[in-house]
């Protein structure tokens, strides 16, 4: 089996990525994904340990880590905030030093983003950031690949984000504006996605044709739209604010109505846990148009590809 090699060592944005190298994870996905069906085993990293910190909690996370690592023949050991010594005091520099001796890749979930940063740069293997409070790149990779595997292109596919600006905006912006895809964000004001990451996006796609688009206006974004996408609007560790969030976001919910103004044959995604009745309705996320199980399956299959890249 034929493994893209990476010239990053760790997965911290999707900036550290090159477009070539997206495109090879994604025919690398798609492999793993046949051979799995097929019944076919790919121990392709036999006899390696990938430690995944968890400081915060996941279904899809943990589990497509942690089964895709047994697929390809390693073990995973879960390792929440009051299993090591993070959760005590000891720097991530120093928790990145020892871990560094145990294993060979470390996968976290945490809140600041700093702290992925950390953890990369002390660590002497890979590091992959499994969430921060900035990015989210392996689930964004998902969603690339099951729009990639749909349309056999991204260049020009026009993909409508409606809702929270929060990290997973912020990886889809990055991604779309590198792939040359057009990407359109409507968010309340006051929710709108990290200043920085949007002036980035805007850079990016200046050099690859990308249309990229921040606005206040749902009507606008969704115009056209060939994917239409959203997250709940209060993330975890913001649950005091939920009462106030579901105010502001009251125009930004996801219903028949609104994905008839997309383009025909739209397809709805949605990065999970859904609260249906808020932010999307249960008619739109079980619909035929919803992909959103198919994006939960694809973070096995991307997640693989990238821990091969990676780790072996």
């Amino acid at each position: 089996m034929k493994i893209p090699k990476l010239a990053s060592k760790d997965l911290v944005c999707l900036t550290d990525l090159s477009v070539r190298e997206m495109l090879s994870i994604f025919d690398l996905s798609s492999r793993l994904k046949k051979d799995l069906a097929a019944g076919k085993r790919t121990p392709v990293l036999e006899g390696k340990t990938l430690a995944m910190i968890f400081e915060k909690n996941s279904t899809r996370t943990r589990v497509s880590f942690e089964a895709g690592m047994f697929q390809l023949g390693g073990c995973a050991l879960f390792l929440s905030k009051d299993d090591i010594q993070l959760g005590r005091g000891e720097t991530v520099a120093d928790t990145a030093r020892v871990l560094s001796r145990y294993v060979d890749g470390i996968m976290i979930r945490t809140d600041l983003h700093s702290k992925v940063m950390e953890l990369a740069k002390t660590a002497t293997v890979p590091v992959i950031n499994g969430l921060s409070d900035l990015f989210h790149p392996c689930q964004a990779l998902a969603d690339f690949f099951t729009i990639y595997e749909r349309e056999k292109k991204l260049e020009k596919v026009r993909l409508a984000y409606v809702g929270d600006g929060n990290n997973m905006v912020h990886s889809l912006l990055i991604g779309a504006a590198m792939l040359g895809m057009d990407i359109a964000v409507a968010c309340p004001k006051g929710y709108q996605p990290d200043s920085h990451v949007s002036a980035l996006a805007f850079q990016i796609s200046s050099r690859t044709g990308s249309k990229v688009t921040v606005t206040t206006d749902i009507n606008l974004a969704v115009e056209g739209a060939h994917y239409l996408y959203t997250d709940v609007w209060t993330s975890m560790g913001m649950e005091k604010e939920a009462n106030r969030r579901r105010k502001a976001f009251a125009d930004f919910k996801i219903t028949r109505k609104v994905l008839r103004k997309c383009a025909d044959r739209c397809a709805v995604m949605h990065c999970l846990p859904a609260h249906r009745g808020e932010e999307i309705d249960d008619d739109v996320i079980d619909s035929d148009c919803s992909i959103v199980f198919d994006q939960a399956e694809n973070r096995l299959h991307v997640q693989k590809a990238l821990l091969c890249a990676l780790m072996q």
